[in-house]
């Protein structure tokens, strides 16, 4: 039974949403790479027009907010960098080193620190709200963007990869490859 100090552990929410983006990021990435590259960057009737694109700016968006988490001035090359990565195997690698330093990033948050503001740099504007709130958007931006490659991947040859079977105890079995490529273990994801 766990004691009442890690049932209302905010920080604990936050890190169960970081390690499920980071698998859900590597199981999509692991089907992407399984387009044709024709696939991958054809023009389809999507908000950002491609696969490619759509992932390009679900990194661009990360890089963005990471970066002002982290207490950084706005790097517009960082993001242009994620917008207009052209091949796959490059994005890859660059989207789970951010989904490593966000993972990090929140493993080193206290309760104090999730109401802490936050500022953003937006350019012209710099934007302040709670850190909770910017993971909470973070974390549904990044959803939202992963259903859409999920839609688009309906209209591919590569089957859409299962998205949702990375935070509760039940789903073990179905997460447990995905778990092994990753090096974790179940112990570091139910703590």
């Amino acid at each position: 039974m766990s004691s009442v100090s890690e049932l209302t552990d905010p920080c604990r929410t936050f890190r169960k949403l970081a390690q499920a983006n980071r698998l859900a990021n590597a199981r999509l990435h692991l089907a992407c790479a399984h387009l044709d590259p024709a696939e991958l960057t054809a023009p389809r009737p999507a908000f950002f027009g491609s696969i490619q694109k759509t992932l390009n700016h679900i990194l661009m968006v990360d890089r963005f907010y990471l970066n002002a988490l982290l207490g950084r001035a706005l790097n517009r090359a960082d993001l242009d960098e994620a917008t207009f990565c052209p091949d796959l195997a490059t994005l890859s690698a660059w989207q789970a080193a951010s989904d490593e330093a966000l993972l990090a990033h929140v493993e080193s948050l206290t309760p104090d620190s999730l109401v802490q503001i936050v500022a953003i740099d937006r350019g012209a504007r710099i934007q302040h709200d709670r850190r909770d709130d910017v993971l909470s958007h973070l974390f549904q931006h990044q959803t939202h963007h992963r259903g859409q490659v999920h839609g688009l991947l309906s209209a591919t040859s590569v089957k859409p990869p299962q998205l949702d079977e990375f935070i509760v105890g039940d789903d073990a079995a179905a997460r447990a490859e995905d778990m092994g490529r990753l090096g974790w273990s179940e112990a570091d994801l139910m703590r």
